[in-house]
């Protein structure tokens, strides 16, 4: 994998000059992407919540990125499965305030694993009955479920009143139904890693859930369009610092994301750059893949400097 950008795509004369070289005139550095093993539908900013860190900047009636109907996603599922996708994931928003959720993910579970990033709150929990049926698929789907601190009153602090609780009975209804379920939260600041495990673990086994339940966490991504400043990542960085085994390992290098807005569907570069177009890699699916990506976001670096991944397939 080159480290290194060519592109003969129309797409490559509309980005702005940023995409190819830093602030210095660098030449930026960029991933090849070698192919497409996890599809993500980002099913609209649309949400429940309104939590003023969410790096989408998704709230009630919310349409920067506008709901994914099950019209919308069917042709990206089918042209995925013809290029050997391995999973297809959802994330938003809350994916649940989708009326098409349940129905989207009863046709891709026919084909594939599928994962639904989820708050796990009133969304989720009125569609439970829904969700049985699913379990007769061939293929499993797993939730991962936001649960920002181990605390009930710092989750609900940025969440509002009673999310924590609420969060915490989708999660065990999940787990009691038979789904795979993991938790997902932010970093917590001035804890040793070994401490916030065990409060977690705490937490979990005190709602009757497995304490080792899987868990991710990840860096501040910040909200959508903010400026941060951020070290720029050149093509050197990703040839003195990265091997092509650890390139292959960016999101970017197996993973594409297909968002709505302005009516149109298109494919994106990975989970967190939906605020920048330059990251549009194409219409299709195959079209994406021919486009190398440039690493300029400043979420770019969490990948770079922490192996950041909003993935869990196993590969």
């Amino acid at each position: 994998m080159k480290a290194t950008a060519s592109s003969t795509s129309g797409k490559s004369s509309t980005r702005s000059k940023s995409w190819y070289v830093t602030h210095d005139d660098k030449p930026r550095g960029f991933i090849h992407s070698h192919a497409l093993e996890e599809l993500w539908f980002h099913t609209g900013t649309a949400c429940n919540l309104a939590c003023p860190f969410c790096l989408e900047g998704s709230k009630p009636g919310d349409d920067r990125l506008q709901l994914m109907r099950f019209d919308d996603m069917k042709p990206f599922i089918d042209e995925a499965i013809v290029l050997n996708v391995k999973q297809f994931s959802f994330t938003g928003g809350e994916p649940f305030v989708n009326k098409d959720m349940v129905r989207i993910l009863d046709y891709a579970l026919q084909h594939r694993p599928c994962m639904v990033l989820t708050n796990a709150t009133e969304p989720l929990i009125k569609r439970l009955s829904q969700l049985e049926s699913l379990r007769e698929r061939f293929h499993a789907v797993h939730f991962r479920v936001s649960l920002d601190h181990f605390l009930a009153n710092e989750h609900d602090r940025q969440r509002g009143a009673g999310m924590f609780s609420m969060a915490l009975d989708g999660l065990c209804a999940l787990n009691d139904m038979g789904f795979s379920v993991s938790v997902a939260n932010q970093k917590i600041a001035g804890l040793p890693e070994n401490k916030v495990a065990k409060c977690f673990a705490e937490v979990f086994r005190g709602a009757g859930l497995p304490e080792n339940l899987p868990r991710i966490e990840f860096p501040e991504f910040y909200p959508p369009n903010s400026t941060v400043s951020a070290p720029q990542i050149t093509q050197s960085c990703m040839v003195d610092y990265q091997t092509e085994s650890t390139r292959r390992e960016f999101m970017c290098a197996f993973s594409r994301m297909v968002v709505k807005n302005a009516g149109e569907c298109k494919v994106y570069a990975c989970t967190l750059v939906d605020d920048d177009a330059d990251y549009v890699l194409g219409r299709t699916l195959t079209e994406s893949l021919q486009e190398p990506v440039s690493m300029k976001h400043h979420r770019c670096y969490s990948c770079f400097q922490f192996g950041a991944s909003c993935s869990e397939m196993k590969r």
